[in-house]
């Protein structure tokens, strides 16, 4: 087949060009930030309406403009400090987590001693705790969430966002020390024993961690850690701890087979013999 001369192919490689360009620019109109609504002056108490209602209809981004517009045509005022508030909770409700955040600060700078603070302090804390992933990725937001739900039980302890607060405490925590367990079991898949080993200690030797759900198998790990090291001692002591806290666990039923299989016996029977150490301090 005869080639096209470069003058023939010029239309094509132009259409081309130009088909490409409309694409771009479709796909940026579409990423681009709707437009505000269009300046106009009206009664503070119809714009603030208005958007409640669109909050009731769930329209959550058409809220926060007349939210907005609110606090455009009348900043510092109190319409302004209950219109961020609003602000706060649409984009929560949206899912729009980043702007939600900001808006609550905004909020906690302009009234930080506002009794309404503690909602922002609350919200800021809990659009973290929505980005929270899972335990094979990086944990910025649980630990932005836990510092975050620390300052709301620390700064308002009797209200019910610090009870709300403790709660969601408790489940980063576990969150967190699944990660310290994650990266404890690649580095033993690994053969990197020692750093494995600090992984584990970590969740046993932290107070907010001992609480989770991961502390008997970071009990047991240590274990194996322990036995792959040849420090039969070590091991056989991390074993009677785990069976003197969890003594009917499949975690201590492992461990107890992997230590009488190595010569060695933890001092607590895995079918419980012995009674809970709750049971010893609390006899009855």
């Amino acid at each position: 087949m005869p080639q096209k001369s470069a003058a023939a192919r010029r239309p094509v490689q132009v259409a081309a060009c130009v088909a490409l360009a409309a694409l771009t620019l479709s796909a940026c109109a579409g990423r681009a930030d709707r437009p505000r609504l269009a300046y106009e002056e009206r009664p503070v108490e119809a714009l603030y309406n208005t958007g409640y209602q669109r909050l009731e209809q769930r329209r959550w981004r058409d809220a926060v403009d007349y939210f907005q517009e609110v606090e455009r045509q009348h900043p510092y005022s109190e319409w302004a400090r209950r219109a961020i508030l609003m602000q706060v909770h649409a984009h929560y409700e949206a899912g729009d987590y980043t702007d939600a955040i900001a808006a609550a600060d905004r909020f906690i700078q302009l009234f930080p001693g506002s009794p309404s603070a503690a909602y922002a302090f609350y919200m800021r804390a809990v659009c973290n705790f929505e980005q929270i992933v899972d335990v094979g990725r990086d944990q910025a937001y649980a630990q932005n969430a836990l510092a975050g739900l620390r300052d709301v039980a620390r700064r308002y302890p009797d209200s019910p966002y610090a009870r709300d607060a403790l709660v969601k405490i408790d489940m980063v925590n576990d969150q967190l020390a699944g990660k310290e367990m994650e990266i404890g079991r690649y580095y033993q898949r690994d053969n990197q024993l020692l750093a494995a080993a600090n992984r584990y200690k970590a969740v046993i030797d932290n107070p907010d961690f001992q609480r989770t759900s991961h502390t008997a198998e970071a009990l047991y790990r240590l274990v194996e850690v322990y036995l792959q090291l040849g420090l039969k001692d070590e091991a056989t002591r991390n074993g009677a701890v785990l069976g003197f806290n969890y003594p009917g666990s499949r975690w201590y039923q492992d461990a107890y087979v992997l230590l009488t299989n190595e010569g060695a016996r933890p001092d607590v029977e895995p079918e419980g013999e012995r009674e809970s150490w709750l049971r010893r301090i609390i006899p009855g």
